[in-house]
């Protein structure tokens, strides 16, 4: 091809030399030049202090000698350039990206708003309730012409950071629709109580328990469900045995049914010697956090922890918790054993039904097992739930959905929990008479229970 047309020439000239591997081609005389250019700056290589280097085909730039490489190279100081097809394309193609930060994408991208743990002390009405041993508080959340549930709370909270997170899940929140809750306090653990005098006598459990009668009869109630957790659902189990005709049903949240160990009696007597005398050391809320959320609960849920400590530091009267927890590690056994089949009743028993729940990292899985060996199998419902040790604030769903199956499982409609007019579960046969008579459960038809999980047993229990 004619060189004024476009065509190749050779950097060494002459026409017959068109085809050499050093041929380039020129299409206008300033290709010429750069290509000149380009020759002398490749002979003259290291000896040189500069070099013209081009750059897209227009204005070269210089490279000094402080920019080269110990090989006289030149160093690459720029960014890598982005490639001209998309993350998409490259992954169809099988080929790999230039710099793999350049083709991060981030596709889908919604906001997750965590459920709002909130707090429940807005939505009850607090009433003060005489009893024997003093007034105690009774938070009230619902329609007092609804069935009751009884709730009793653990060591170092009370019934607004023991319920909160659970009675404000969704599903729990449509329970309320169907039932009235008395949120009961233990005396001096709400929160601003006074400090109790030194010569203060702190009730005992059993004492505790009785309480629980003052506030039936205080509401006009006559016969509830309770709901406990550690501390409270012993109290809870007490009152059921002394007055079995006033509870319908058991939901009891890692209860013991023994007394206090060795091990146990002597760090709560250290803690409760701290609380008086020192407040709310560090040792004392390591205590209360194993208490209630096993080993290592940082690693679950940090949030929840620190919301939980300073509870601990803020909320609670650390002498009037030290007096809760004397009474706690003078408790009395409860004495009930369960009575093979086929034998005359020799011992006492709770009559209604149990569901008894505890945490796959709780520390007292043993003692939920133990009370579980200690009740009529057609009576009771073990579980454990996994991945948490404080039931109520890791695991709200999970135990929401078994306290709707072991209610409906006892009689108890649920319609708007449902969607439906015909309740379901248990309930699916239950009287429309459970909306006249606002206090007594109405039996399912059915009479099946709903069994959760196997019932265990200790080693030393034969049946």
């Amino acid at each position: 091809m004619p060189q004024s047309d476009g065509g190749y020439v050779s950097l060494t000239g002459g026409p017959q030399s068109v085809y050499n591997s050093t041929t380039e081609p020129q299409s206008a005389s300033k290709s010429v030049m750069e290509t000149v250019k380009r020759v002398i700056g490749s002979a003259i290589g290291a000896q040189d202090k500069h070099a013209l280097i081009e750059r897209d085909g227009a204005q070269p730039y210089i490279i000094s000698s402080r920019d080269r490489d110990k090989t006289g190279k030149a160093a690459n100081t720029r960014m890598p350039s982005a490639p001209a097809h998309t993350a998409e394309e490259a992954r169809l193609l099988g080929t790999m990206p230039v710099d793999p930060m350049d083709d991060i994408e981030l596709r889908s991208v919604q906001l997750q708003y965590p459920n709002q743990r909130g707090s429940i002390v807005g939505q009850c009405d607090l009433r003060r309730v005489p009893t024997d041993k003093g007034d105690i508080l009774v938070a009230v959340q619902g329609d007092t012409t609804k069935p009751g549930i009884v709730t009793y709370h653990d060591l170092g909270l009370n019934y607004a950071s023991s319920f909160a997170g659970f009675f404000n899940f969704p599903s729990m929140r449509a329970l309320l629709d169907n039932f009235c809750v008395y949120h009961v306090n233990a005396p001096g653990q709400e929160e601003g109580a006074p400090t109790f005098p030194e010569d203060y006598v702190y009730p005992t459990f059993d004492e505790l328990a009785s309480q629980l009668l003052f506030v039936l009869s205080h509401f006009n109630l006559k016969t509830m469900i309770g709901l406990g957790v550690g501390a409270g659902a012993n109290i809870l189990a007490r009152f059921a045995l002394a007055h079995p005709d006033k509870v319908g049903a058991l939901c009891l949240i890692n209860c013991s049914s023994t007394a206090a160990g060795w091990i146990e009696w002597g760090y709560q007597l250290l803690n409760s010697r701290n609380l008086r005398t020192k407040g709310m050391t560090q040792s004392v809320m390591d205590y209360l956090m194993w208490h209630h959320f096993g080993r290592n609960p940082e690693e679950r849920n940090l949030d929840l922890v620190q919301l939980y400590k300073s509870n601990f530091e803020r909320s609670i009267n650390p002498v009037n918790l030290a007096m809760f927890i004397d009474s706690y590690i003078k408790r009395t056994d409860l004495n009930i054993a369960r009575t093979p089949s086929g034998t005359p009743q020799t011992a006492a028993s709770l009559k209604m039904p149990v569901l008894n729940i505890t945490g796959a990292l709780s520390p007292h899985i043993d003692d939920t097992v133990t009370f579980n060996g200690r009740l009529a199998p057609e009576k009771t419902n073990w579980m454990k739930i996994s991945d948490c040790g404080l039931v109520l604030e890791e695991q709200p769903g999970k135990l929401a959905e078994a306290f709707r199956l072991f209610l409906q499982g006892e009689g108890y409609e649920f319609d708007k929990l449902n969607g439906n007019n015909n309740g379901g579960g248990g309930g699916g046969g239950a009287s429309s008479a459970a909306g006249e008579n606002n206090n007594l459960p109405v039996s399912a038809t059915t009479g099946a229970a709903i069994r959760i999980t196997e019932n265990p047993l200790p080693e030393n229990v034969a049946c």
